[in-house]
């Protein structure tokens, strides 16, 4: 129950560290919005918290010395996906503290980015009159404390990350994958290419040949007739 546990946790930090890595992308463009920096912080506060569970019900198996060999195996190939997740994700914190601090929401020049959106000074001051820029404006404080708090996140999780490796050693070199690099693409072949694979060689190149050589024998009667019909229509000119 505990291995199972830990594969669903998994499953869900990756979702959050993947839907984490497509929102960090999009800060600084025509997309960027306090909605979309509130969205950051709890899809990254999500992804800590399931980091937090994960660490502890790996840590305690992988630290029992009466474990059987193939299930300890089994946790240290999940313990190595977990350190890789937390990677990614201590990757985009800080992509996100860099691209955050340099599109700041309230900085007078932004967007940087041209969105293709123009007007006149009037329709301009419309625009920064309406109800969701009088919103932003009142939290005009709320990307600068975010970008504190997402700071000290990421020390979390660099303490975090060495804390394991503290704690559990296991390195990634000796952990052995259960199949080889790009076998869930070869895992469902379509009946098409499987029926193909079985034709030999010589089978599916014999009708091939006689189609060209078909071809070829049509090809020079027509280009024979028409090198004669041109000679005739120049001996009767």
């Amino acid at each position: 129950m505990a291995k199972e546990e830990c594969k669903a946790l998994l499953d869900a930090l990756n979702k959050a560290t993947a839907c984490y890595h497509h929102l960090v992308l999009t800060i600084g463009g025509s997309a960027d919005s306090q909605n979309l920096r509130e969205e950051l912080q709890k899809t990254r506060q999500k992804a800590q918290e399931l980091a937090v569970a994960i660490r502890a019900r790996l840590t305690a198996p992988l630290r029992d010395r009466g474990l059987g060999a193939e299930e300890r195996a089994e946790f240290e190939r999940l313990w190595v996906a977990f350190s890789g997740c937390l990677d990614l994700l201590e990757a985009d914190m800080r992509r996100a503290l860099t691209l955050g601090t340099e599109f700041p929401l309230n900085a007078p020049l932004r967007p940087l980015v041209r969105t293709g959106v123009e007007g006149g000074a009037a329709s301009v001051a419309a625009r920064a009159l309406s109800a969701c820029s009088l919103r932003h404006e009142a939290e005009r404080g709320f990307d600068v404390e975010d970008l504190h708090q997402l700071e000290r996140e990421i020390l979390q999780v660099s303490k975090m990350i060495h804390d394991m490796e503290m704690k559990v050693n296991v390195p990634r070199w000796t952990v052995q994958a259960r199949q080889e690099a790009g076998a869930e693409l070869l895992a469902r072949p379509s009946a098409g290419v499987s029926s193909l694979r079985g034709v030999s060689v010589e089978q599916h190149t014999g009708p091939c040949d006689l189609s060209k050589a078909l071809a070829a024998t049509i090809f020079s009667a027509v280009l024979l007739a028409a090198v004669a019909l041109a000679v005739c229509v120049a001996k009767l000119s």
